[in-house]
């Protein structure tokens, strides 16, 4: 292909925003925090800086300059690099299929979220009256109001993955209303992303920034802020830590998707890539630990909130038990009283034992909440206590929405880029096919709307994408590195960017960024050994809290299918190309036979 043939991006701003939109997405929201918790607080951040430079920038680098240099798609620039590995292009597009059918059910909770949010009194407050008109809905109680207006009211949940129901209606219209706008800002391929981005890319900071500013000065922040850069160090020996670390920079830059070697695709053929994948890198690290300041401010002051009201309630628990004085006994001096009382009136003191509770503050701090959890039941329970909470929530959700609406541009354009290399594809225009394609994920994606959606969500996230995406980067490097050749993609950098790659990146290409890729690997598999029957969170409406299940045969076969249906790809590309060719071959010679013959 002709190096203009192909549309460019206005300018390399346009691309560089690109891929922040992508790269920053709901993952360096609530994925991040939770590990930082899980890991050491702080002291996590010593391993995922140096999986960073190991592993992420290398990678990021590496499909930048693939998509620049061949100028196409992920399937048409495997094919061009060996006939063989466009199954390793193919995988990505399937993975990114998977991606795309669910990512946008997030958006559509963030529209409801966001709608409910325009009320005197917001949803989540406070339990509903029951149809008897005598008290709060008993499961709410069991529960909390955020819990019960997630599972019951957003997601109208069954009690497990075997039970169906009908489509939710208004879950339905937000994931309508979330493909048309995805839609509208791929409408004109990149002339229309690239004006997007400029938006996408840069809004989440405001509502980030103003966070940090409310954030800090709640209740308590400091106490969530100090447990965040507290660090403890023992987790280091954990290999846990090191192996999430090493998952988390993976996956935070989007890598294996194809969304880089699209989006590198469409540059200037000497766009500056290599300082571009550094800014890209650093910048999405960074969100990941602004994100997680802001977070373990929210943190904190929920858990102090917690802290204090357990605390109120012991005070009033000895009061009662104890006929004192209504000021004698403050939140401050509970614990003082409990020993004294203890002391003084053992046998008294017995009665009330079973019912006083543990109040910690370290206890409230150390409970991790990862993904829909912490977006849309932790920071409601938290904005709810907020002053003006309808403000807080309408840029909560904003700002959720840009990021989830700014990544699935990339994982769109993921699918959409290769499969308009084909003649097929190409014939149409950029409208029709666009709007097929996401007319096809959006008739999929109704699915996770109805009343059992939830688990299936569940299984597309913990299964639809990290095996796959593990292979697929681990043979792009490989192949890079020793089967196209370090040298020859070394000269293929000079003639784009004027110099060829230092040390740094090609000890990275060759040999350290493969071994983490397998290290990363064996100790995904041998998880998924050991752990057994996969599980699931499943809502148990009379206990109003969730339950742990095994998935039933149905659903396992389904993993399975999940975890080989985009790898398969690869070898089934790689054999059908085989088997062409030598097809091929062999019709030559007949024909070579027949023409000898004649003459």
């Amino acid at each position: 292909m002709e190096k203009g043939a192909r549309p460019n991006w206005d300018n390399p701003m346009q691309f560089l925003l690109a891929c922040i939109s992508y790269a920053v997405g709901l993952g360096n929201v609530w994925r991040f925090p939770y590990l930082c918790q899980m890991h050491g607080g702080g002291g996590f951040l010593i391993p995922y800086l140096l999986m960073l430079f190991l592993e992420g920038m290398p990678l990021f680098y590496l499909e930048l300059a693939i998509g620049q240099r061949m100028r196409l798609g992920s399937i048409g620039a495997w094919t061009a690099i060996s006939p063989y590995l466009g199954g390793v292009g193919l995988a990505g597009v399937v993975t990114s299929l998977y991606l795309c059918l669910y990512y946008n059910i997030i958006n559509a909770w963030s529209f409801w979220y966001l709608f409910h949010s325009f009320q005197s009194a917001l949803p989540w407050a406070d339990c509903p009256i029951n149809s008897n008109r005598t008290g709060p809905v008993e499961e709410c109680e069991m529960a909390t109001p955020t819990q019960y207006f997630f599972y019951r009211e957003t997601l109208d949940i069954s009690s497990s993955i075997e039970e169906n129901g009908d489509i939710h209606t208004g879950q339905a219209l937000c994931l309508l209303l979330a493909w048309v706008i995805t839609y509208l800002f791929i409408i004109r391929g990149i002339k229309s992303t690239g004006k997007v981005v400029y938006f996408t890319a840069t809004f989440p900071y405001v509502v980030l920034f103003i966070y940090l500013i409310r954030g800090i000065t709640l209740h308590g922040a400091i106490n969530g802020v100090k447990y965040m850069f507290t660090p403890k160090m023992e987790q280091l020996a954990n290999p846990t830590t090191w192996i999430n670390a090493a998952t988390q920079i993976f996956f935070s830059l989007g890598l294996g998707f194809g969304s880089l070697i699209a989006f590198a695709s469409y540059n200037q053929y000497n766009n500056n890539i290599e300082f571009q994948a550094i800014i890209v890198s650093l910048i999405n690290s960074g969100t990941s630990i602004f994100a997680s300041f802001v977070t373990f401010a929210i943190y904190g002051f929920k858990a102090t909130i917690n802290y204090e009201n357990c605390l109120e309630r012991t005070r009033l628990l000895l009061l009662n038990a104890f006929n004192l004085a209504e000021d004698s006994v403050t939140i401050d001096s509970v614990f003082e009283w409990i020993e004294k009382l203890n002391t003084t009136y053992p046998q008294q003191f017995d009665i009330i034992a079973n019912k006083l509770e543990n109040c910690d503050l370290e206890s409230e701090l150390n409970t991790a909440v990862e993904g829909t959890g912490l977006a849309f039941i932790v920071y409601s329970e938290a904005i709810k206590y907020m002053p003006l909470p309808q403000l807080w929530s309408v840029l909560y959700f904003i700002m959720l929405l840009l990021l989830g609406l700014g990544s699935m541009l990339g994982n769109i354009t993921a699918i959409i880029t290769p499969l308009q290399d084909f003649k097929v594809a190409s014939r149409m225009s950029n409208e029709l096919f666009s709007g097929l394609v996401c007319l096809f994920c959006l008739l999929l994606g109704l699915g996770f709307t109805t009343s059992s959606g939830n688990y299936w969500f569940t299984m597309f996230n913990d299964y639809g994408a990290t095996l796959s995406l593990l292979v697929v980067v681990l043979i792009e490097v490989i192949t890079v590195s020793y089967i196209y050749g370090i040298k020859r993609f070394e000269k293929d950098i000079e003639d784009m960017l004027g110099h060829r790659p230092n040390w740094y990146w090609k000890i990275m290409w060759a040999g350290t960024s493969p071994l983490l890729l397998i290290v990363l690997l064996i100790s995904y598999i041998i998880n998924y050994i050991q752990g057994g029957a996969p599980t699931y969170q499943a809502w148990n409406i009379e206990l109003g809290r969730s339950v742990v299940m095994e998935y039933p045969i149905f659903g396992q076969v389904f993993i399975g299918l999940l975890l080989v249906s985009s790898i398969s790809c690869i070898p089934i590309t790689a054999l059908y190309v085989y088997c062409k060719k030598r097809n091929d071959g062999n019709h030559h010679k007949r024909q070579y036979s027949i023409s000898t013959v004649c003459v």
